[in-house]
């Protein structure tokens, strides 16, 4: 892509605090961008070849939204955790194998996607993130869920195709939890806590695809007050 046609992007972006450039074949993050730094809102350079993010990315101190899906990224910046007014971050088909340790940093972040990835466990640093309401950790390589997920404050947790065999108690904690999708795993019903069913927010819990019937789940003690939550929780949306 020519140097005239990434100018007219940014001249866009500079007006609108949008700056949008997928499916061009960038190979890495666009350092003019840099010049934007101060008022971009929303970045979207999804579905390139960009392998490394530079230090620069936490200069993009109003940055609300950033999706970077079908990229070649391998690992993320410390700095990126500078960005305390990101609310959105997609990633999702990347090669990321974990999160920076001051990830936890990104305070307002309220969406993040990191489907398609090679993760291979639930990144702690999540359970600092406050305000997180969504997380995608779907078609990862996640073999177990850790203890430190009960400090999850996510409203949905999407786990589906992992392989995951081992799940924490403590998910039965999570104090807003309220969709956990648990779809085409390695679960036996005996590694599912029973206390996701009687003791937890859990409104809506979709296992299919794992190493039981979904009748002999309906015959746990507890599946009575889950199903409780279940329609109630659809006659709210209904």
């Amino acid at each position: 892509m020519g140097n005239s046609a990434l100018k007219a992007h940014l001249e866009t972006a500079q007006k609108t605090g949008v700056f949008q450039l997928t499916g061009k074949g960038l190979s890495e993050f666009p350092e003019d961008l840099q010049k934007l730094a101060s008022n971009l809102r929303t970045i979207d350079l999804s579905n390139n070849k960009i392998e490394i993010l530079p230090p620069l990315m936490g200069k993009f101190s109003v940055l609300k939204s950033l999706a970077l899906n079908n990229n070649k990224l391998t690992a993320l910046p410390e700095e990126l955790c500078k960005l305390k007014k990101l609310e959105t971050l997609h990633l999702n088909s990347n090669h990321l194998t974990q999160l920076p340790a001051t990830f936890g940093q990104l305070s307002a972040l309220k969406t993040l996607s990191l489907s398609g990835n090679q993760l291979r466990t639930v990144p702690t640093q999540l359970c600092s993130l406050r305000h997180l309401d969504v997380v995608d950790l779907s078609r990862n390589q996640i073999q177990s869920v850790p203890d430190t997920v009960g400090d999850l404050q996510a409203i949905e947790l999407n786990l589906n195709q992992n392989q995951i065999s081992q799940i924490s108690v403590q998910i039965s904690h999570c104090p807003r939890l309220k969709v956990l999708r648990l779809e085409e795993n390695c679960l036996d019903l005996s590694m599912l806590p029973q206390s996701i069913l009687s003791d937890s927010q859990i409104s809506l819990l979709a296992v299919e695809g794992n190493l039981f019937e979904i009748k002999k789940l309906r015959e746990l003690e507890g599946y009575d007050k889950y199903m409780e939550r279940f329609t109630a929780t659809k006659k709210k949306f209904t």
